[in-house]
């Protein structure tokens, strides 16, 4: 399976929501590597690498979001494949 690295800004009603665990939660289930962090602008900003269908679900899933959100718009940025990460993580945009 090729690995895939994909960018993700989340816009919509997706801080406060418990977003960021919902997003690292999956991404450790589904082995996938990379980020996720709240923006200054009310966005969820996510970088996802791993096996394409992973990759892929994480995106799906970022679509739907936890419980209380509201996503209004998901873009993705398709990008090489790094390897940069070993975990995922959340991060501080501050």
């Amino acid at each position: 399976m090729e690995n895939v690295r994909a960018h993700v800004l989340v816009d919509g009603y997706v801080q406060g929501v418990f977003f960021r665990a919902f997003t690292r939660d999956n991404a450790l289930q589904l082995g996938v590597k990379g980020w996720v962090r709240n923006l200054p602008d009310g966005r969820v900003e996510a970088v996802f690498e791993g096996a394409m269908n992973k990759v892929a679900e994480m995106v799906r899933l970022c679509e739907v979001g936890p419980p209380g959100a509201r996503v209004v718009n998901v873009d993705v940025s398709w990008q090489p494949y790094t390897g940069e990460f070993d975990i995922f993580s959340v991060r501080r945009y501050w």
